[in-house]
């Protein structure tokens, strides 16, 4: 199935959120239209995108009228509707809730870990440096053995829990966060670039 429009992605381009996103449409090759929402200035707390997504937070896509708000909510709906395979989320119980796993500490240990500390270093944002990388410290070790023997998250094939994870572990060193001890994590980072169409984040 293809969308019979462009899908409209809302979004900013140094958001790791954002990324996951538009790196999922690159993925399943579909065709979409990037709209900046230029949050340093306060563009998302304008009526037009309050009305897309009253907790005025990117990304969101329009896909056809249909809107989705939120980085791993947007990777469900673009696998569930686009992979037709069923490759990119499982269609067994067992491998979704593992998915379903990963997409939590997406939201999670990494949104608050190595993302939030990208955020102090690189944008000055009123957190705790610290905080977020002792997180990043915990987080780390575990998602290393959990790749360990593994070529993805959930294990021979890519999914939307590696696109999750991905975006805001690749700039990890963005928040002063030293990725050279974890051989399984890199190795990893790899597999997922190069994957046909990939693009990774700005830098």
């Amino acid at each position: 199935m293809r969308p019979a429009n462009p899908i409209v992605l809302y979004g900013f381009r140094l958001s790791g959120h954002s990324h996951r996103a538009e790196l999922m449409l690159r993925l399943l090759d579909l065709t979409y239209r990037f709209e900046e929402v230029d949050i340093f200035n306060g563009a998302q707390r304008s009526d037009a995108f309050g009305a897309l997504n009253p907790f005025r937070t990117v990304p969101v896509i329009d896909d056809g009228g249909t809107v989705i708000a939120d980085s791993v909510a947007i990777l469900v709906y673009l696998a569930s509707r686009y992979d037709t395979a069923r490759t990119w989320l499982p269609a067994d119980p067992v491998g979704q809730a593992n998915a379903q796993r990963w997409l939590s500490v997406a939201q999670n240990q990494i949104a608050h870990g190595p993302a939030r500390a990208r955020i102090i270093r690189r944008f000055k944002g009123p957190y705790d440096l610290g905080a977020a990388q002792a997180l990043a410290a915990r987080l780390f070790p575990v998602l290393d053995t959990e790749l360990n023997g593994r070529d993805f998250i959930l294990g021979a094939q890519p999914s939307i829990a590696d696109v999750a994870l991905y975006s805001y572990t690749a700039v990890a060193h963005e928040g002063d966060i030293d990725l050279s001890p974890y051989a399984a994590i890199n190795a990893w980072l790899k597999r997922v670039e190069s994957l046909p169409r990939f693009e990774g984040m700005p830098q």
